[in-house]
C-alpha cells in the first residue's frame, strides 16, 4: 500500500484528537448513514478517519449496530484499514497532505465492496495545527475533488451541506462495482 500519512503529521493529528470538539462532525450525518445501511442492504462499515469513533456513537442512537471497523492513523490500536460493505470518509479527506490524497483515494477504493459515503468541507477549519497550519490542509471546491474521486468511483449521489460550513456528501460506488 502506498503511504497515507507522515509520522510526522500524524502526530499533530494526535494532538488534535485531545480536543474534545474535534472529530464531532459524524455524529450529524449518523442518521443519514443509517439510511443509506439500510437501503444498500449493507452489514459492515468502515470508517475511515474514526477518529473517536463517533459514528459508532451516532449509529447505535439511531438503532444500527453495524460491524464496525474503525480505522485512523491518530489512534493506531485500531489497525488497518479493513473492507466493508459501506466505508464512510467523514470529513477527512479536508484533512489529509494534498501530496497524499491520491494515495488515500486509492486505500478508500481498495476498501470499498459495496458503496462509500464521503463528506468533504470545502472551506477552512475552525482549528489550527500546532505547527500553524489551518487544521483543513485542502480548501478546495468540488470541481477540484471530483476527477480525482472519478478515478476510482462512480458518483451514485452528491449533495452540497452546511453541516459546520460549506461541504459536500457524496455517496459513491467503485467504478468495477456491480450494485
Amino acid at each position: 500500500m502506498s503511504q497515507t500519512i507522515t509520522e510526522d503529521y500524524r502526530k499533530l493529528q494526535q494532538e488534535l484528537h485531545q480536543n474534545p470538539n474535534y472529530g464531532v462532525a459524524s455524529l450529524q450525518f449518523a442518521p443519514l448513514v443509517a439510511d443509506l445501511m439500510k437501503q444498500s442492504g449493507s452489514q459492515s462499515v468502515s470508517d475511515y478517519g474514526a477518529g473517536k469513533k463517533n459514528l459508532l456513537v451516532g449509529l447505535n442512537q439511531v438503532g444500527v449496530n453495524p460491524v464496525y471497523k474503525p480505522y485512523d492513523p491518530a489512534f493506531p490500536e485500531y489497525g488497518t484499514p479493513q473492507t466493508a460493505d459501506l466505508v464512510c470518509c467523514i470529513d477527512v479527506l479536508e484533512h489529509i497532505e494534498p501530496e497524499l490524497i491520491d494515495n488515500v483515494i486509492a486505500e478508500l477504493a481498495s476498501i470499498t465492496t459495496k458503496i462509500g459515503f464521503f463528506s468533504i468541507h470545502m472551506g477552512p477549519a475552525g482549528k489550527v495545527l500546532s505547527d500553524g497550519r489551518n487544521a483543513h490542509l485542502i480548501q478546495k471546491p468540488t470541481s477540484w475533488w471530483l476527477p480525482k474521486l472519478c478515478q476510482h468511483f462512480d458518483i451514485i449521489q452528491l449533495q452540497t451541506h452546511q453541516v459546520m460550513g460549506n461541504g459536500v456528501w457524496l455517496i459513491v460506488k467503485r467504478i468495477d462495482t456491480v450494485l
